[in-house]
């Protein structure tokens, strides 16, 4: 029996933020792949090495959690005022699709860096030496996003003495500016999508619970942690390895994303896993962190665990800390009166790797809350470039 062979693709595999993916060049992959269908679908879960049973991702790039079942696609923007534009794709790792619903912030950074490694970016707008302000189109849910990008001697610096909780080693700082991050209000979105700060969300089988519904960064479902059975200083593995507590978020996450709008019944949320997000806030506490570190109750405005792709989070996804700054900058959100209630422009909060900052800058237009921008900072290294090969009939 005659067995098609491998080709190879060009690729970049990139670590960003506290995630990592496989990065391409729209113009590198196949053709039958350089539009959104099946084809390409198929080509990322092999890549990954989805769907698996055995939850190991051992025959493929990614590493069976959902900070690292990820494929980015590039390309030069046609957006005007835009340098590149840049397709997220969250793999899941038991199934077999590719969920395409929102950004993957901590990518975000990756894809800022990545367009100037793959001469995307304009050479006339990178300083030999100083930062390159990459404007990028995010397709996927159609935001702008600036990226501050290092650069020494007419190259990325990936190299530095910046710290982030829940990456090793230390690397440059790269400044995101996540622009109007909550859904347009001409496009019918909004903020909140069902108009108050907070909601009783009925969910079936567990009860009414406090929530506070956003879409800023991503959509996000808050729930308090008291409310449910948690301190909000659980560590990955509390919640990971207990059946019955997942069972239990998704419950929430499914009567969140009914009650936003984002799905029409239960069964579409199983082919809906990125979004919306659902986590659980607290007041300050100390804690000791996945690390060892201990974080103070003093070190920290709040403290929030989020979940992603139905598993509790290393340490927090970019997107959520947009959702999470922006609703703390809103008096009365559940996140807000977390952190201590009052107008604040920033918070630091504590989750498992340790703490995050993130600025966002919220104000009321015609009895609509609105922000403006959410700002933080990451960083971003190339870890490994060359191609990858699948085999030729994959996909």
């Amino acid at each position: 029996m005659a067995h098609v062979p491998q080709i190879k693709i060009p690729a970049t595999y990139i670590r960003g933020g506290t995630s990592k993916g496989v990065f391409f060049r729209l113009q590198d992959l196949p053709e039958r792949c350089q539009v959104p269908g099946k084809a390409r679908d198929n080509l990322f879960m092999r890549v990954i090495g989805s769907p698996d049973p055995y939850s190991a991702h051992i025959d493929g790039m990614g590493g069976a959690t959902s900070s690292t079942s990820k494929c980015v696609i590039l390309s030069k923007s046609d957006v005007p005022g835009h340098d590149v534009n840049y397709l997220y794709g969250q793999i899941s790792i038991d199934k077999a699709f590719v969920d395409w619903s929102g950004n993957c912030g901590n990518l975000s950074t990756a894809a800022g860096a990545f367009a100037i490694h793959a001469g995307l970016v304009d050479p006339s707008r990178i300083p030999e030496n100083g930062t390159c302000v990459v404007r990028i189109w995010q397709a996927n849910i159609k935001k702008t996003i600036i990226a501050h990008v290092p650069v020494t001697n007419g190259q990325v610096q990936e190299t530095g003495d910046f710290e982030l909780d829940g990456v090793t080693f230390p690397a440059a700082e790269i400044v995101l500016e996540f622009m109007d991050p909550s859904d347009d209000a001409e496009e019918g979105g909004s903020m909140f999508p069902t108009g108050n700060l907070v909601d009783d969300l009925e969910v079936p089988g567990i009860g009414t619970l406090k929530a506070t519904m956003i879409s800023a960064g991503i959509p996000t479902v808050f729930v308090n942690a008291e409310e449910i059975g948690y301190t909000g200083t659980e560590l990955r593995e509390q919640i990971n390895t207990d059946a019955a507590a997942l069972a239990k978020f998704e419950k929430i996450r499914v009567a969140g994303a009914l009650r936003m709008g984002l799905i029409k019944s239960p069964e579409e949320a199983a082919t809906r896993q990125h979004t919306p997000k659902i986590a659980f806030v607290a007041k300050p506490k100390d804690y000791v962190s996945s690390s060892g570190k201990t974080v103070a109750a003093g070190d920290v405005d709040l403290l929030v665990r989020a979940l992603s792709m139905g598993k509790l989070h290393h340490a927090m996804m970019g997107t959520a800390a947009v959702a999470i700054g922006t609703a703390a900058a809103i008096p009365g959100t559940l996140v807000n009166i977390a952190a201590g209630g009052g107008e604040r422009n920033a918070v630091r909060f504590g989750h498992p790797s340790g703490t995050l900052r993130v600025g966002a800058e919220a104000a009321k237009v015609d009895g609509e809350w609105r922000v403006t921008k959410a700002i933080m900072s990451r960083s971003a290294r190339i870890l490994m470039e060359g191609w990858v090969r699948v085999p030729g009939d994959a996909f």
